[in-house]
């Protein structure tokens, strides 16, 4: 694991460039050092050293050093292509999975990355053709943003912090990400906060050359092709994709960890990796045990502890309190990289901060499986509201209407268009209630948050599956892969997801509903599937999910946060985001008594956190050392 960053342009670039965007990726690479130069093209990278630890510096090149690479990630599929690799005459110069790329490109060409089973932000330069492939891996586990040059060119970088530190780049913020991040809790891709600079969207390549940039979508090859006649078939495929996802991503010459919550998903892959490892550390997390409205108590370290035990592994409980995570919150504005507010990824990174303690340096986790096998609460009642609908594409009632009786809250989703549907599922501040905290200016040069699931499928008739399919391709890359990656990375912690293996997200894309969703049986193929694995105590246990008590929080110990955010002084007042009557409004969303608003209005103190780090303090400063 690693972050890289660079350059490609014809025009003077001042001394000391590279050096200022690679310090601001220390985080992500804190064991070495590597920066590669040609003519126009000068690229770096901080390596996280997980394989080849003595031999795998980068960059990485092919035999004849025509062709150079630097990356993040981890190709875990790397021993059988240096196999076939080595069996054409290739010789390797390190231990690195990643020098696979270099070879494959004389075979392969762009296409190389086809065959690539893993997470990866990769820069390769292609010395005789002049040209730099950057490519981002298919699910989008790891991030890659580019900005675009005047005069032609480009410059990128694993993160904004980094790329924002090339000189000259317009760092004006884009009112159509900030609209859009109350509604989600994050910037959708390829936007991002800054106007000018773009995400390279997951599984793509995007090309630098002589003809200029074009983007060139990867295909996922991993599926297997397997057709089952009966739920025997499907329970045995599911298996055998799970089991081999799970066993590639336990690559490592250091110690592995794991997240452990206690249900299905993160028990999966805890007994899996422990049956295959010698040593297994496992982490969970545990704070006040207050109500969670939406799945009942909040702490679930108890049934994580009992598994860890049946397990035998080496298992660690961080107890923590809502102070211990406001003491967190300006390093979690920070390594956040833009505005990011899911509360959830406090604990990720009170975990990455602890497994890094231990001595652990990878961490697996069970994200994933709810959009691949159908485990959100919600996909209960997606049979009774999907179809046609009435197709009003405005509204307000949503699941966050927890005091609403759940039958009045489908009818008010049956009558909505598919897009709208799709925000009200599990998403969070809706257009008129935005509308009551941004300052108008932001409102009138923004579009609705809802033409995110109209690019999807426009449209009334949406199905079932649909909605679990845009979860998949939408919710999935933007906030659980992006929590994980920037939260462990805070600490210099690699986190892998086995369940965003191509081969599993091509698996998914084969199921139907009832093959995810029985009656009262959420994740119906993947539960029946491991069922002979897990204790049945595991098995039965309803969806639960990591949820921070936010609300709660912010009505009592965190209510000064709100305070402040809305001030007149705030950031977001100096910067005219908001506007008088903001703070009586936010104060109004979060005493109701029937709505769930306290992610929509955290997401607005974490916005003041974030343009007080990049903004009104010294955002250029190296902040990179938790």
């Amino acid at each position: 694991m690693c972050g890289i960053a660079g350059f490609k342009t014809d025009r003077p670039v001042p001394d000391g460039t590279l050096g200022a965007m690679l310090a601001a990726l220390r985080h992500r690479g804190p064991d070495s050092e590597g920066r590669h130069v040609s003519g126009d093209y000068t690229g770096g990278m901080r390596r996280l050293a997980i394989n080849g630890l003595s031999t795998g510096d980068q960059p990485l090149f092919n035999e004849d050093k025509t062709v150079a690479l630097l990356y993040n990630g981890e190709i875990y599929n790397s021993p059988e292509l240096r196999r076939q690799l080595e069996a054409r005459g290739v010789r390797f110069r390190s231990g690195s999975d990643g020098e696979v790329i270099c070879h494959l490109y004389a075979i392969h060409g762009e296409a190389l990355f086809e065959l690539l089973d893993g997470m990866y932000a990769a820069a390769l330069w292609i010395e005789p053709e002049r040209k730099l492939i950057l490519a981002r891996d298919i699910p989008g586990e790891k991030p890659l943003y580019y900005a675009e040059l005047p005069g032609g060119g480009l410059a990128f970088a694993s993160e904004l912090k980094s790329l924002s530190r090339f000189p000259g780049l317009d760092l004006g913020l884009s009112p159509q990400a900030l609209w859009d991040f109350p509604t989600f809790l994050w910037v959708p891709e390829p936007d991002t906060v800054f106007r000018s600079i773009k995400a390279v969207p997951r599984g793509h390549l995007l090309v630098a050359d002589g003809a200029g940039l074009r983007l060139r979508p990867i295909p996922n090859r991993f599926g297997s092709g397997t057709v089952w006649s009966s739920d025997a078939g499907l329970l045995e495929e599911t298996r055998r994709v799970v089991e081999e996802a799970v066993s590639s991503r336990l690559l490592s010459e250091v110690p592995v960890g794991a997240y452990l919550s206690g249900g299905l998903d993160s028990s999966i892959i805890v007994s899996l990796a422990a049956a295959r490892l010698p040593e297994l550390s496992t982490f969970t997390i545990g704070f006040e045990n207050v109500t969670d409205p939406y799945h009942g108590l909040a702490d679930e370290s108890a049934q994580a502890e009992s598994l860890a035990r049946a397990l035998g592994t080496r298992h660690h409980t961080l107890r923590v309190t809502a102070a211990d995570f406001r003491r967190d919150l300006r390093l979690f504005a920070h390594f956040g990289d833009q505005p990011f507010s899911v509360s959830s990824a406090l604990g990720i990174l009170a975990i990455a901060r602890l497994a890094r303690e231990q001595g652990i340096k990878v961490l697996l986790s069970g994200d994933g499986a709810d959009e691949c096998f159908g485990g959100y609460s919600w996909y209960h009642h997606l049979e009774q509201a999907s179809g046609p609908g009435k197709g009003l594409r405005e509204g307000r009632v949503s699941f966050q209407d927890t005091g609403l009786d759940p039958a009045e809250r489908l009818r008010a989703l049956r009558a909505y268009d598919g897009p709208l549907r799709a925000w009200a599922w599990h998403y969070y501040a809706a257009e008129d209630e935005k509308g009551l905290l941004f300052h108008p200016d932001v409102r009138a040069a923004s579009r609705p948050s809802a033409r995110h699931f109209e690019d999807y499928r426009p449209g009334s008739d949406w199905s079932g599956e649909d909605f679990i399919r845009q979860d998949r391709a939408f919710y999935f890359p933007n906030e659980m892969l992006r929590k994980l990656d920037r939260m462990t990375m805070a600490f210099s912690v690699e986190g892998r997801v086995p369940f965003a293996a191509p081969a599993v997200q091509a698996h998914a894309a084969k199921l139907r509903l009832g093959e995810m969703v029985r009656p009262g049986v959420l994740k119906w193929a993947l539960r029946r599937a491991f069922a002979p694995l897990l204790p049945d105590e595991v098995v039965q246990r309803p969806k639960h999910g990591f949820n921070v008590p936010i609300d709660h929080w912010l009505k009592g110990q965190w209510s000064d946060l709100v305070e402040e955010a809305f001030s007149p002084g705030s950031a977001l007042g100096r910067s005219g985001l908001i506007h008088p009557g903001s703070a009586r409004a936010a104060s109004d969303l979060l005493a109701s008594a029937t709505r769930l608003n306290g992610h929509t209005i955290f997401s607005y103190i974490m916005l003041n956190l974030w343009l007080e780090e990049f903004f009104h303090g010294d955002h250029r400063g190296d902040r990179t050392e938790p």
